[in-house]
């Protein structure tokens, strides 16, 4: 499934870089859909950038055949991120108060997706206090905003404020896409209360009523008070897989180890550290429909942790450091009795992939194994491309976004449990 980017033009004379930035976007089979203010079309034509996203330029709030054809509540939460390139300092200053007076700040007072905001000024305007305290409350709020580059001026000022070079906005758009919407949206842009009320996504790969327990990230394993046992995980893969099963509806338990990432939204998360422990959280998060077991859990860990840190001796000697396994969570799941009705593993390999992850499926008594190499830069990377073993055979899927692969991953899942 293609990504895509609701992309917001405002006005000022870097409206012209946003038609390089489409380009780009379309290039990397972003999929764009444009929303034009008044004013940025003094400075570019909704037809030049419809030709570009191929896809109508949205611009007027009541306009009935818009809003026949898809609403603009809808156009605002159709995308996985809102970026607003150029974003003037009117409209930075109507998004921090909550003015919603044309289409494209009802827009962005409606979405419930992550928004990037690329500022665009005279260097004056940008360092005003009414400019720097409306940013302020932005990323408060959070709303990631880009820093504008240095450089001269339309006006032939020179200072800061100029629209960065679409090239870095692609970069910046990639990053938070490949991140995911939990690490995209640093705070919720909805309270609490309003978070409740949202309407779900009724999409035809829905998991309403379910539970998902999704476990992610690595396991340290204490060797004395200052090391420990790990492994290179980033628990991206995993976090995404938590998100897009909230998104589908799930009820998602995410039992996560030791990392930096902030909690998808809707996902119940539990930190642990150790694979015993995680053992224990994902035992007290049973019964659940689907269990994916993502966590890269230590293999091993010390048979006795030092109390104090371990000093070398000067001899020479290897340290004595004794190990001993750890529980194997996968095979556990599969023999239990409130075993889920979907259990898929995953399985981290150097070489011939498939066939380890056709014997692990059998060994640990798994439904499906979700394997791939990781000798490249798969562990803590942006991009992933796994098999997916069933008893059906095995089906690889191309390079792509690890949000990507959680998306196809929990459609697969929502079809099997339906059925289909």
């Amino acid at each position: 499934m293609a990504q895509r980017v609701l992309l917001i033009v405002s006005g000022g004379i870097a409206a012209y870089k946003a038609l390089e930035l489409v380009r780009l976007l379309r290039g990397r089979d972003i999929a764009v859909r444009a929303v034009m203010t008044e004013a940025a079309k003094q400075f570019v034509t909704p037809l030049s950038l419809g030709v570009l996203t191929e896809d109508h330029v949205y611009g007027a709030l009541f306009d009935l055949k818009d809003e026949r054809e898809i609403g603009h509540i809808q156009l605002s939460r159709d995308a996985d991120l809102v970026v607003v390139a150029p974003a003037s300092a009117d409209i930075l200053a109507k998004m921090a108060a909550g003015i919603a007076d044309d289409l494209a700040t009802t827009l962005l007072l409606a979405t419930d997706k992550p928004v990037l905001a690329v500022p665009a000024m005279n260097v004056r305007m940008w360092h005003h206090k009414a400019t720097q305290r409306n940013l302020a409350q932005l990323r408060e709020d959070g709303i990631h905003v880009m820093e504008p580059a240095i450089g001269a001026m339309a006006c032939n000022e020179w200072g800061k404020g100029r629209l960065p070079e679409p090239v870095d906005i692609l970069a910046e758009i990639e990053r938070l896409l490949a991140e995911g919407p939990g690490a995209a949206e640093p705070h919720p842009l909805l309270t609490d209360t309003t978070r409740t009320i949202n309407a779900p996504d009724l999409s035809e790969h829905n998991l309403f009523g379910r539970h998902v327990l999704v476990t992610a990230g690595p396991t340290h394993e204490p060797i004395d008070p200052v090391r420990y046992i790990a492994n290179r995980s980033s628990g991206r893969q995993g976090f995404a897989i938590a998100a897009a099963a909230a998104r589908a509806g799930a009820r998602v338990t995410l039992v996560a180890g030791p990392v930096t990432l902030p909690t998808p939204p809707g996902v119940t998360r539990v930190d642990v550290e150790t694979a015993r422990e995680m053992a224990v959280a994902v035992e007290q998060a049973l019964p659940a429909d689907v269990a994916i077991m993502v966590a890269a859990v230590a293999d091993w860990r010390a048979t006795d942790e030092a109390a104090q840190k371990l000093k070398k001796d000067g001899s020479g000697k290897p340290a004595p450091l004794a190990l001993t396994e750890n529980p194997d969570i996968l095979a556990a799941l599969g023999q239990h009795p409130q075993r889920p009705a979907l259990l898929i593993g995953f399985a981290a390999e150097t070489e011939s992939v498939i066939d380890h992850a056709r014997a692990k499926r059998t060994r640990k008594g798994a439904d499906w194994i979700v394997a791939n190499d990781v000798s490249g830069a798969v562990m803590g990377g942006d991009s992933n491309a796994v098999h997916l073993v069933t008893a059906d055979g095995a089906e690889s899927w191309p390079d792509m976004p690890k949000t990507a692969v959680a998306a196809r991953l929990i459609e697969r899942i929502a079809d099997a449990l339906a059925g289909h």
